[in-house]
């Protein structure tokens, strides 16, 4: 079973490596469902608000797909569910 603190660093530097130039937001919401089958797996709920160049001219579900592809490693080891906010630099007005 992961330690949700390293787990979280995991998923915050495998993001940083995936998208250097990008602002992440990443909860950890896994005490919002305790019992629930991925949290007796081992494996925790998270929300990620992203900001990445990379998502320039993608749409939503593509940008989710490079998310996932990013985190594949530890879709299966650490991460049960993961609400995505991807949006671009222009989109959040920066």
């Amino acid at each position: 079973m992961s330690d949700p603190a390293t787990r979280q660093e995991r998923i915050e530097k495998t993001l940083a490596a995936a998208f250097p130039d990008a602002r992440c937001t990443l909860t950890d919401d896994s005490h919002l469902h305790r019992g629930h089958a991925g949290a007796r797996e081992g494996k925790g709920h998270f929300t990620l608000a992203i900001t990445s160049a990379v998502f320039d001219g993608q749409p939503l579900l593509a940008r989710h797909r490079t998310v996932f592809a990013a985190l594949s490693e530890l879709m299966d080891t650490d991460i049960h569910a993961l609400s995505i906010d991807a949006k671009t630099p222009r989109e959040r007005g920066q």
